[in-house]
């Protein structure tokens, strides 16, 4: 094992202790010996199989047959998740075929950050994944069930699932991908059109047919943001079975995996039949090992920041105190071992055929920055997923899968690499500190002498402000950073500001030095422009970056890690400037019901949650949202 891989992992275990053995205290109460639902009382019993078929209805009234949730976040407008609307009823017939039974327990909300973009939408997408972390826990209240299959792909879908799902850590739980669509225009001339529109040369239908190729049918958009990251880390962290994530959906592959993962977590809710690691429950599986693990996979393949925050939420849930500094001390040592795109030119089919994550993880494995000693919904140990799968006739005839060894080389290397001759020997993910706070920078796409930063800040406090100074040519020809701030969790649930990437590319390749600094996202699909975003404290709770004002001189540091503004006493000894949203303002799409997420939500560097923090050991008191505010 990596030195620092081991040395993050213990402190990550002593900074947990007290919090992690209360999880499992909790759980293991939970856990019982047999189905969960024969501890219901009669009434309760019969409203849970009033609708079920008449053959359901006897193995739901019985002890022996484990009963799985399935919990989906089906819906026909988003291609990620269009493919689910025939999972139910196939994974029944899987689960009754492996002698278990199967029921839908409740739907959770997805939503797209790809149509929300710069609408006031996009202000209830973080939000959102606490709303599926409270659905997906509706869903299980009812203790039907020995066990759980989890139906998500994209954005806070799968954070929200897991976080909700290690309530109910007791129970075996697999999560059931649905893949990415196959490739369309390649998205590095997606990205050219977009540049030339913001320009003014391209036209919006020309526009529009760029998207639509691109984006063109049922399936996970084929670049590598924050869906994606999901579907590769569900899987080195062992919640998926081993090459599951990146096959297409509507293939003879895609059809046998589900199969195989309802096969699966039924055998796993067999506890009875089935004792210690092979029935390992999610909160046992989901451990310290398990995180770390995560972060690595995640900076080894330029993965989304979006995930800076989601990891420490997940964590959270389990019990495990995880932080960017975590992160940080991880991607000095880990290597960058794929280009993906905006890291590079390839989409996640490409990164599939070029060895996919079982090359990944075998890589990562020997050179000993993975722990292999996890439990995993595929049995015990990560090398399991070093395996990809085949299709197999059984004696009926029927196809199934089964596991060879994956590829032992990269079968591209100029998509994907070995950890002995990375793209660059970091994983191009860094926490920048200083005066302004804390940050995160993604500069795995970002060019060297594009990293450093230092130019008089310009001011704003909502990006369409931005938008409308670009296309009144107010920062042509010069030099700035611009400050967009009163995007964080509390002033209006911490959008991302995706549609800023153009414009500040097309002032970059005039040749003019252009960095962000916002407390607000940029998502998974932050490209070449040194973005330092996230920052916390946020402007809307009295953060430093409230203070800024138009000619402050700004330093972006992507190789150091500095984020600092000159004369930062007197900077720092001034009045806030500008304001978060009102609650008149917040009126309408929604927006006003969540008036109590933005006054409990907390920090970014804590996951962004609603829900209680763990308490850190160098944590000082804080305002609360509401008293900052006011």
């Amino acid at each position: 094992m990596h030195p620092v891989v081991a040395a993050v992992t213990e402190r990550v275990v002593e900074r947990s202790a007290t919090q992690r053995a209360a999880y499992l205290d909790k759980i293991r109460a939970m856990a019982e010996t047999g189905p969960a639902r024969t501890r219901l009382a009669c009434a309760n019993l019969a409203h849970g199989f009033a609708s079920a078929e008449p053959v359901d209805k006897e193995a739901l009234r019985g002890t022996v047959k484990p009963n799985l949730a399935i919990v989906t976040s089906y819906n026909d407008m988003l291609s990620a998740h269009q493919p689910f609307v025939d999972y139910p009823p196939q994974l029944k017939k899987a689960v009754i075929r492996a002698g278990g039974i199967a029921q839908v327990a409740g739907g959770v909300p997805a939503m797209c950050d790809g149509v929300t973009q710069g609408r006031a939408g996009m202000q209830l997408s973080l939000y959102s994944r606490d709303v599926i972390a409270m659905s997906t826990a509706i869903a299980l209240s009812h203790d039907m069930f020995d066990g759980a299959m989890l139906l998500g792909v994209c954005d806070k879908i799968v954070p929200g699932l897991v976080i909700g799902a290690l309530s109910f850590g007791h129970l075996p739980t697999i999560l059931v991908p649905a893949g990415p669509m196959e490739s369309g225009l390649p998205n590095k001339e997606k990205a050219r059109v977009r540049q030339r529109f913001a320009e003014g040369k391209a036209t919006r239908e020309e526009l529009l047919e760029a998207e639509a190729a691109s984006y063109h049918s049922v399936g996970t958009c084929t670049f590598y943001g924050t869906a994606n990251s999901n579907q590769l880390l569900m899987e080195v962290m062992g919640l998926h079975l081993p090459g599951s994530s990146f096959v297409n959906p509507g293939t003879p592959m895609r059809a046998a995996l589900t199969d195989a993962a309802a096969a699966r977590v039924t055998e796993m809710a067999r506890r009875q039949e089935i004792q210690g690691s092979e029935s390992a429950p999610m909160g046992e599986l989901v451990d310290e090992r398990t995180m770390v693990n995560a972060c690595v996979a995640l900076l080894a393949s330029g993965g989304s920041t979006n995930h800076t925050m989601h990891l420490v939420a997940m964590a959270r849930a389990a019990g495990i105190e995880l932080t960017w500094q975590d992160l940080s001390d991880l991607s000095a040592v880990v290597p960058s071992l794929c280009r993906i795109y905006p890291n590079g030119s390839a989409d996640v089919n490409h990164f599939q055929a070029a060895g996919g994550i079982a090359f990944l993880v075998r890589t990562l494995l020997d050179a000993g920055l993975l722990h292999e000693d996890v439990l995993t919904v595929a049995g015990p140990g990560l090398r399991r997923y070093t395996q990809e799968p085949r299709l197999v006739e059984d004696a009926s005839g029927r196809t199934g899968v089964e596991w060879v060894e994956g590829p032992t080389a990269t079968l591209d290397p100029e998509v994907l690499r070995p950890a002995d001759d990375p793209f660059a020997p970091d994983g191009g993910l860094r926490v920048l500190t200083g005066p302004l706070g804390q940050a995160v920078i993604k500069t795995s796409a970002v060019t060297p002498e594009h990293r450093v930063v230092t130019a008089p800040a310009v001011v704003f406090d909502d990006q369409a402000d931005f938008l409308a100074a670009f296309s009144a040519h107010e920062l042509d020809g010069r030099d700035f950073v611009a400050v967009i701030r009163y995007q964080g969790p509390a002033a209006n649930g911490m959008p991302e500001l995706h549609k800023l990437t153009p414009a500040l590319g097309v002032l970059q390749d005039r040749g003019q030095q252009v960095a962000i600094v916002t407390d607000g996202r940029m998502s998974g699909a932050s490209g070449k422009v040194p973005a330092a975003i996230h920052v916390t404290p946020e402007a809307a709770l009295g953060g430093a970056i409230a203070k800024i004002v138009d000619g402050d001189v700004v330093t972006v540091d992507g190789t150091t890690g500095v984020l600092t503004v000159e004369d930062a006493e007197t900077v720092l000894a001034r009045p806030s400037t500008g304001a978060a949203p009102t609650a008149a303002e917040f009126a309408g799409t929604g927006r006003e019901l969540f008036a109590a997420f933005r006054a409990t939500v907390g920090p970014a560097d804590q996951g962004a949650s609603v829900f209680p923090a763990v308490p850190t050991h160098d944590q000082s008191p804080q305002l609360t949202n509401e008293a900052a505010h006011v």
